[in-house]
């Protein structure tokens, strides 16, 4: 997930959080509405701006959990010189 996808979740996710709590929302029926209002919203502002859809933006070539075991290689291998 790069930086656009990160952020725009996390402002899904903050927003969602502060309507629940604004609202007062009880229960999880409710507070998955909620979510799933926010996040279309979301959503729709971003196309709105032109932006790239999540789901359209560029996939790593790596998992981070790839990147993170060649780094431990790496680090492996440097301590034995």
């Amino acid at each position: 997930m790069g930086s656009t996808e990160l952020a725009a979740n996390l402002f899904r996710a903050t927003q969602a959080e502060e309507k629940l709590r604004r609202d007062k929302v009880q229960g999880k029926q409710q507070a998955n509405q909620v979510h799933l209002e926010v996040g279309r919203k979301v959503r729709e502002t971003i196309a709105d701006l032109g932006g790239t859809m999540p789901e359209e933006l560029p996939v790593p070539k790596k998992s981070i959990q790839q990147i993170e075991a060649a780094a431990k290689k790496l680090r492996g291998n440097s301590s034995e010189e």
